[in-house]
């Protein structure tokens, strides 16, 4: 038994790359750049500026590691008995089409009419796949942490993204779905 879980966990981790792979090759085929515009790849962003969604880390990475908890917990339940590594394949396959989604133009105007995210123009191909990165961080995370201790940290994100720029991803997911002149308003006054 421990042999066949061993492998299923090898066998997912190896799609689970494979997976983030061809993510950014469709990125890359969607003609996103490379890196930020500016020349340089910095390590975090924290400005927010044209430079957010182009380096490796920013505010709203905090959002990618929220989602690895929610796909852990999704995995858990809809895969349940599957080993851990074919669970975060499923995971890393849902965040990589987000990331392709939402640097379609579709989703790029949805932000820059209906988020705070005016000149908004998709995310780079190094921070695209460390959103993804973030999320596999995030899935592992899960995985180890008890279910409080995850929660407290997801709520605890929430919470510092909300306090220093007026966003996180329960206002992001609010604002592209039923946005609000209000929020959209309060976020902007920052």
């Amino acid at each position: 038994m421990r042999g066949r879980g061993s492998s299923g966990n090898r066998r997912g981790f190896i799609v689970a790359a494979l997976v983030a792979a061809a993510a950014c090759l469709i990125l890359f085929l969607m003609h996103r750049p490379s890196i930020c515009a500016c020349g340089r790849v910095e390590l975090w962003h924290g400005a927010l500026d044209s430079g957010n969604s182009q380096h490796i880390a920013d505010w709203y990475s905090l959002s990618h590691i929220i989602h690895g908890f929610l796909f852990y917990a999704l995995a858990n339940w809809l895969l349940r008995g599957k080993p851990l590594g074919i669970r975060l394949a499923a995971a890393v396959a849902v965040e990589s089409a987000w990331e392709i989604l939402e640097n379609s133009p579709i989703i790029i105007d949805r932000y820059r009419t209906a988020t705070i995210a005016l000149g908004y123009s998709g995310d780079s191909i190094v921070n695209s796949m460390s959103d993804i990165g973030m999320m596999t961080a995030g899935f592992l995370f899960a995985a180890r942490a008890p279910v409080r201790v995850t929660i407290a940290v997801a709520i605890l994100m929430e919470l510092l993204a909300l306090a220093i720029i007026r966003d996180n991803l329960a206002l992001n997911i609010l604002m592209l779905t039923w946005p609000i002149e209000a929020i959209r308003q309060w976020q902007a006054a920052l």
